[in-house]
């Protein structure tokens, strides 16, 4: 099974071995001349021996990292065809020993055919990316047992995974995710945008809901790992980002009420474009003030699965009204402003800012977090307290943050059958004037001077 996996995958050709194809140069051509063999296998009608065992791994590239089951980058590396397959021809030992060889000096030279085609971007409309799943081409998977610690983790064909009915995740809801983005600079690097931060979250998730979790170097890594194998799915500058989606789930099976003997950290990877259809214009908020997304003691703190589930109901009730989202209160005193349903909220009255503060029942967005830092560095105040509602019904400006949104202005809110708005022609001056800082960081447009960005070339 496994020979015959990686056998459907592979094609002669004689042609991948002539230097001249690769080369700008004739002296190039040259040099690879006297490197390559110069004899190639004939073909030849067999069957597969018994005996021959082949992994499913191969050789993704001269740093030694392993991908499952890769679909080569090579143009003339193709699916085997249809008419090979009708004259029984399989590849023998030799030409597999040629092709891979061929891949590696490839790899080593950065040969002109090759190196252009992994430059390409993905055939999409990247003017018209909304927030949404576009399957890309890998992923990345990490496993562990209960009590151990995650070690090597690998990247595999983008697709679907296999879990046990019994899995923790699906019966108990113990998992995990996290959200960052990648942004491509002009000069075609491409920025992460604090991942240790997403890294140090996820270890204070892990530990509420009693999972082992990556260390941020581990973390990290596999992020970096992950983009760059699917570097052609980040968009043009300008035109979006590439959504990065680590999650962390109890994936082995458990009848009874406990942790999970096994976890997996699996990352996988989207383009998109702005997260509300309003695009940044304004949104239109509903307070929600009977239905609630956390509780003290609970763990509407940390990124865990279950605070999603939670608020579709309200959601999906306010949307179909004609609102963007909804605003949550506090379930104790039900006056204190909480968050939207997947971002935090500011309000501003003249020069400040007041946001919730963290207590346990809201998420501590880094997007949120990123916002007071730069709000302090250009001067402006910021509180971090229990903010009434009765405080929207006389601000100048509200707006929402998060990894999705970015900053988001709020047009208005609506509440108890009171509508207040916000003005309709889009950011307010300071969520523009944060706006603007932000994101042109994000982006490489301005020097780093947090030194939040991490740079992939």
């Amino acid at each position: 099974m496994q020979s015959s996996a990686v056998l459907a995958t592979l094609q002669p050709n004689y042609n991948i071995l002539s230097p001249s194809r690769f080369y700008s140069s004739s002296a190039s051509a040259s040099a690879a001349a006297t490197f390559l063999p110069v004899f190639y296998p004939q073909r030849t009608r067999f069957s597969a021996p018994q005996y021959l065992k082949l992994d499913k791994q191969v050789l993704a590239s001269a740093s030694g990292r392993y991908v499952h089951e890769v679909k080569s980058p090579f143009k003339n590396a193709a699916v085997l065809s249809d008419s090979y397959r009708h004259t029984g021809y399989v590849p023998n030992q030799m030409d597999l020993v040629f092709k891979g060889l061929s891949y590696l000096f490839c790899a080593l030279t950065k040969c002109v055919e090759c190196s252009s085609e992994a430059s390409e971007l993905a055939d999409i409309e990247w003017d018209n990316l909304g927030f949404g799943l576009l399957p890309t081409d890998y992923m990345y998977m990490m496993k562990c047992s209960q009590g151990g610690n995650f070690s090597k983790g690998e990247l595999q064909r983008f697709g679907n995974i296999e879990l046990n009915p019994s899995a923790g995740v699906l019966n108990y809801g113990q998992g995990l995710f996290e959200g960052l983005k990648a942004y491509r600079k002009e000069d075609g690097n491409i920025l992460l945008f604090r991942p240790e931060e997403n890294a140090l979250r996820m270890r204070q998730g892990a530990e509420r809901m009693c999972m082992p979790a990556p260390t941020v170097d581990q973390f990290v890594e596999a992020v970096k790992e992950t983009v760059l194998a699917n570097k052609r799915w980040v968009p043009p500058p300008g035109k979006g980002s590439l959504y990065i989606r680590p999650l962390l789930m109890g994936s082995g099976a458990v009848l009874g009420l406990a942790p999970a003997p096994e976890y997996t950290f699996l990352i996988y990877v989207s383009p998109v474009g702005n997260y509300f259809k309003e695009g940044v214009a304004p949104i239109n908020l509903i307070v929600e003030h009977e239905l609630h997304r956390a509780t003290p003691g609970g763990t509407g703190g940390v990124k865990t699965i279950g605070n999603y589930a939670a608020v579709l109901k309200a959601q999906s009730a306010a949307k179909a009204k004609g609102y963007s989202d909804v605003l949550y209160l506090d379930c104790v005193h039900k006056k204190y402003l909480e968050e939207v349903s997947s971002c935090n909220i500011f309000v501003v009255k003249g020069n400040v800012i007041s946001t919730p503060a963290i207590k346990g029942t809201i998420l501590p967005g880094i997007t949120r977090k990123s916002i007071i830092d730069v709000a302090r560095s250009q001067g402006i105040q910021v509180e971090e307290r229990f903010v009434p509602v009765d405080e929207l019904l006389d601000a100048d400006e509200v707006f929402c943050t998060g990894t999705a949104v970015v900053v988001s202005p709020v047009g208005s809110i609506t509440y108890k059958g009171k509508r207040v708005s916000y003005g309709i022609d889009g950011f307010g001056a300071v969520a523009q004037q944060l706006y603007s800082v932000l994101t042109r960081l994000q982006m490489g447009l301005i020097d780093d001077k947090m030194n939040w960005t991490v740079e992939l070339s």
